[in-house]
C-alpha cells in the first residue's frame, strides 16, 4: 500500500474513532439529563466525522480522475470505521431525543 493511501486510511480511522468516542460521551450526558451538553457533544462528533469524510472524499476524487486506488486491509478497516461511526452518530442523536422525551415524562 502506498504511503498516501496509508496516511488517508489512518486519517479516517483517527477522526472516525474520535467522533465515535465523543458520541458515546454525548449518550452518557443524555443519560444524566444533560441534554444541552449532549447536543454540544453530538455537534462536535459530527464536525470530527466530517474531517474523516473529507479524507474519504479525497480518495473518491482521485479514483474518479483515473488514479488507481490500491486496496488493503487498512483501507477497508478505515471505511468500516467511517461507516459504523456514521450509523452510530445517527443512532446517538435518536437516543438523546428519546432520553429527553423520557425525562420530560418523568418530570410531570
Amino acid at each position: 500500500m502506498n504511503e498516501k493511501i496509508f496516511e488517508i486510511s489512518f486519517g479516517i480511522i483517527g477522526h472516525a474513532g474520535d467522533a465515535k468516542s465523543t458520541a458515546h460521551e454525548a449518550l452518557g450526558e443524555a443519560k444524566l439529563g444533560n441534554f444541552e451538553k449532549a447536543r454540544e457533544l453530538l455537534k462536535e462528533a459530527n464536525e470530527t466525522l466530517t474531517k474523516a469524510h473529507r479524507f474519504q472524499t479525497e480518495l473518491i476524487q482521485a479514483e474518479a480522475s483515473g488514479e488507481k486506488t490500491e486496496m488493503g486491509v487498512v483501507l477497508v478497516h478505515s471505511q468500516d470505521h467511517l461507516m459504523t461511526t456514521m450509523n452510530f452518530l445517527q443512532l446517538a442523536k435518536e437516543f438523546v431525543d428519546m432520553y429527553e422525551f423520557i425525562y420530560s415524562k418523568l418530570e410531570k
